[in-house]
Protein backbone atom coordinates (compact mmCIF):
# COMPACT_ATOMS: atom_id res chain seq x y z
CA UNK A 1 0.00 0.00 0.00
CA UNK A 2 1.34 3.38 -0.95
CA UNK A 3 0.15 6.93 -0.14
CA UNK A 4 -3.04 6.26 1.75
CA UNK A 5 -4.88 7.43 4.87
CA UNK A 6 -4.90 4.39 7.15
CA UNK A 7 -6.89 5.74 10.10
CA UNK A 8 -8.49 8.82 11.65
CA UNK A 9 -8.49 9.58 15.37
CA UNK A 10 -11.00 12.17 16.52
CA UNK A 11 -12.88 13.81 19.35
CA UNK A 12 -15.71 14.86 17.02
CA UNK A 13 -17.13 11.79 15.30
CA UNK A 14 -19.61 13.83 13.28
CA UNK A 15 -16.72 15.52 11.43
CA UNK A 16 -15.08 12.32 10.07
CA UNK A 17 -16.20 9.81 7.45
CA UNK A 18 -14.67 7.66 4.77
CA UNK A 19 -13.31 4.18 4.21
CA UNK A 20 -10.37 4.36 6.64
CA UNK A 21 -10.78 3.18 10.23
CA UNK A 22 -12.10 5.89 12.56
CA UNK A 23 -11.19 5.88 16.27
CA UNK A 24 -13.38 8.00 18.55
CA UNK A 25 -11.75 9.31 21.75
CA UNK A 26 -13.10 11.14 24.78
CA UNK A 27 -10.07 13.32 25.62
CA UNK A 28 -7.13 14.96 23.87
CA UNK A 29 -4.75 12.80 25.91
CA UNK A 30 -6.49 9.62 24.78
CA UNK A 31 -6.47 10.83 21.18
CA UNK A 32 -2.72 11.56 21.29
CA UNK A 33 -2.01 8.16 22.84
CA UNK A 34 -4.10 6.29 20.26
CA UNK A 35 -2.44 8.24 17.42
CA UNK A 36 1.05 7.40 18.72
CA UNK A 37 0.21 3.72 19.13
CA UNK A 38 -1.42 3.42 15.71
CA UNK A 39 1.51 5.24 14.12
CA UNK A 40 3.82 2.48 15.36
CA UNK A 41 1.45 -0.42 14.75
CA UNK A 42 0.52 0.60 11.20
CA UNK A 43 4.03 1.77 10.30
CA UNK A 44 2.64 5.15 9.24
CA UNK A 45 3.02 8.80 10.15
CA UNK A 46 0.60 10.61 12.48
CA UNK A 47 -0.43 14.09 11.37
CA UNK A 48 -2.43 16.47 13.57
CA UNK A 49 -4.91 18.31 11.36
CA UNK A 50 -6.66 20.14 14.19
CA UNK A 51 -7.05 20.04 17.96
CA UNK A 52 -9.63 17.30 17.52
CA UNK A 53 -8.30 15.28 14.57
CA UNK A 54 -5.26 13.16 13.75
CA UNK A 55 -4.78 11.00 10.68
CA UNK A 56 -2.33 8.16 10.14
CA UNK A 57 -0.85 8.27 6.66
CA UNK A 58 1.28 5.79 4.75
CA UNK A 59 3.68 7.68 2.46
Amino acid sequence: MEKAILASITLKSDKVSGSAAVFHCDTKEEMESVAANLEAILDGIAHRLSDSLYIIVKH
